[in-house]
Parts: structure tokens; C-alpha cells; sequence
């Protein structure tokens, strides 16, 4: 169990992905509690379209812990991955006879904390 904050946990955040969000949970699902270099291998390997997005997010994750705190990504995993709904996009399809058909695009909020490894406390 993680004790409170800690100084080396970093955050990446992806706001208003065009798709929804329960398709990006399906593959962050897959990454959640793994190591970096794991993370990368999987997110390469899926063919869903949510991992390009996924994939630009947890190097984005990697480098600001190499470049903000001075981390190495080797003993980095993610901590903590969720998915969370944004707005719907709505417009409207012309159709025939003048009438109008509605589309919705839903939108997501991705966010990734990478922790290291070794900052684990147990209780």
C-alpha cells in the first residue's frame, strides 16, 4: 500500500481523445500495475486504436519524469491509469427530404501516473 504522496509520482493527462471511453478503457486495463518497458510492449502489440493514444501518453509520462525529476523509465511502472468520459461532441448529419440526423462523438480524459518501483511501503 502507498503511503500518502510521494515526491517521485508523475502525471501525464490526455484531455478530449475523440473516442469513448470505454473503448480506452478496455486497453488501459491491460497496462494498469505493469512496468514501463512492459507497458510499451503490449501498447505496440494491440491492435485497438485507443493504444496509439495510450502509447504517446505513458512516453509522454516517461519523459517528464526523466526530464522534471531526474527518473530513470527502467524502474518507473504505472501506478495509477483511468479513463474518464469528456463531453459529446453533437452535430448534425444532413439527410434526405431536409431532414437532419444527429451525431455524437464522445470524447475521453486519459491520465497515467508513473511511480518508481522502489517506493513502495508496505503496512
Amino acid at each position: 500500500m502507498i503511503k500518502g504522496k510521494s515526491r517521485t509520482e508523475v502525471k501525464a493527462l490526455a484531455q478530449y481523445i475523440c473516442m469513448s471511453a470505454h473503448k480506452a478503457r478496455r486497453v488501459i486495463d491491460q497496462i494498469r500495475g505493469r512496468s514501463y518497458e512492459q507497458t510499451l510492449m503490449i501498447l505496440e502489440l494491440m491492435p485497438y486504436r485507443a493504444s496509439y493514444h495510450i502509447f504517446k501518453l505513458v512516453y509522454s509520462a516517461a519523459a517528464n519524469a526523466s526530464h522534471n525529476k531526474g527518473l530513470n523509465e527502467a524502474d518507473s511502472f504505472i501506478s495509477k491509469a483511468e479513463v474518464n468520459g469528456g463531453v459529446i461532441v453533437k452535430k448534425c448529419k444532413p439527410r434526405a427530404r431536409g431532414r437532419s440526423y444527429p451525431i455524437k462523438r464522445p470524447t475521453c480524459h486519459i491520465t497515467i501516473v508513473l511511480n518508481k518501483r522502489s517506493n513502495l511501503t508496505k503496512k
